[in-house]
């Protein structure tokens, strides 16, 4: 029941980072990596607010959030937008994106340090017993605020009119341009919510287990999979592939050694790559896209 229940929390955070992998590359066409780093600024401006200067956790929450999210927007605004501008080919701004990645992972590391760091102020409690494993209040909270966040987004998404928009420009940002629709303003906002995602994302973690500077990027592999393998544009393979993700790696870590979970990871990847490579359902990954 404990493997289940560690399958679980890992599934809701995998989709969570995924699904806010997802939100972007559908409109920007190319792996930004840098979107790492927010999710380790949602983290570390939470332990700056919450620690540092020992704020209510409900007010270091939203405001670490806000925070990464601007550092997501500028990013947008002051290198990626002026870069499309000159069109600039994918490969290129997936270079660019690398280099955002270091630059602000070693910011990180200037201002907090590269020791591990911790943002949980409150005393150690005893999980909550389910039929003889145990789960976390801040698990119980990750599973719950992942899946509420994913039908969420879900909703927006499919029956609001700037949801339609975005996946509108996902399919076709020309043909998008030419009914009106303004693809930079729906890129801005798809920075905005994905990143809100992320940085959310980045927090849970942090309050269910101890942070470092390149926390993100880890993360981010592992969701970047999990897209992939569930198929690319499709949010029900997100489901999949995250599941699959999870069970597989958690399974590898109780059966062999956790060290295997990241080599489990990229094992699935190389075989839904070679054998399926439009993954559960979605398009096939161009290389253009990447």
């Amino acid at each position: 029941m404990q493997l289940i229940l560690n399958i679980l929390v890992s599934f809701s955070l995998l989709l969570i980072v995924s699904l806010s992998f997802q939100q972007l590359y559908q409109v920007v066409k190319f792996f930004h990596i840098a979107h790492a780093v927010i999710i380790t600024f949602g983290a570390y401006f939470t332990y700056l607010f919450l620690v540092r200067f020992s704020w209510y956790l409900g007010i270091a929450i939203p405001l670490a959030t806000v925070c990464a999210v601007i550092i997501s927007v500028l990013i947008e605004l002051l290198i990626y937008k002026p870069l499309r501008k000159q069109n600039t080919s994918s490969w290129k701004m997936l270079i660019a994106s690398l280099g955002l990645y270091v630059i602000l992972q070693n910011l990180i590391s200037l201002i907090w340090g590269d020791d591990t760091k911790s943002i949980r102020t409150w005393p150690v409690k005893v999980g909550h017993n389910i039929l003889g494993a145990y789960i976390t209040d801040v698990q119980i909270i990750t599973i719950t605020a992942s899946i509420t966040l994913f039908i969420g987004v879900l909703l927006f998404l499919h029956y609001t009119l700037l949801g339609k928009q975005i996946r509108a420009v996902s399919s076709n940002a020309e043909l998008s341009n030419i009914f009106g629709i303004s693809s930079d303003r729906v890129i801005l906002w798809s920075f905005i919510i994905g990143s809100a995602l992320a940085a959310i994302a980045g927090i849970l973690i942090a309050l269910d287990t101890d942070m470092t500077p390149t926390m993100g990027f880890h993360v981010l592999l592992y969701a970047v999979v999990a897209m992939i393998i569930g198929g690319v544009g499709s949010y029900k393979g997100l489901i999949g592939g995250a599941l699959l993700l999870a069970t597989a790696q958690h399974l590898a870590a109780y059966y062999i050694d956790s060290k295997w979970m990241d080599a489990t990871a990229f094992i699935i990847l190389i075989v839904f790559l070679v054998w399926k490579p439009l993954g559960f359902s979605g398009k096939r990954l161009k290389k253009v896209e990447i």
